[in-house]
């Protein structure tokens, strides 16, 4: 159903470093950088499905309240290490790996990035 994502960024040399650490335990590589934006995909995908950007307006990024990107983990494990990597990496905590009550086997962990943009990483198989 979705094509891609973008945030918004307002320091892309802070992000890449951020994105890079934070994306990896999940198996998403950095294939594209500009001095505009960095995008990136899972091994093997043909195209950039996750990009961060400076606006295009040169208008400050913010983000959006009740706006949140969920990527796909394959393991909780993973789950665990996007969540420790995004820590490390300055995220603020919006809620530490665990299961949810979506259901049996929603096991997510929410963070902020540097700019504000809340993210999530979620396993639904069961372990």
């Amino acid at each position: 159903m979705l094509l891609y994502v973008t945030l918004g960024t307002n320091d892309l040399y802070r992000a890449r470093h951020f994105y890079d650490a934070v994306l990896s335990p999940l198996g998403y590589r950095r294939q594209r950088s500009s001095e505009e934006e960095i995008g990136y995909a899972a091994e093997g995908d043909t195209r950039c499905r996750f990009w961060v950007v400076t606006p295009f307006n040169r208008r400050r990024a913010t983000s959006g309240n009740g706006a949140m990107v969920a990527l796909a983990a394959e393991t909780r494990a993973d789950v665990d290490a996007f969540h420790a990597a995004a820590i490390a990496a300055g995220a603020v905590d919006e809620g530490e790996p665990g299961l949810r009550s979506y259901h049996a086997h929603f096991y997510a962990a929410y963070v902020r990035d540097l700019d504000g943009n809340k993210l999530s990483a979620v396993c639904e198989s069961p372990e």
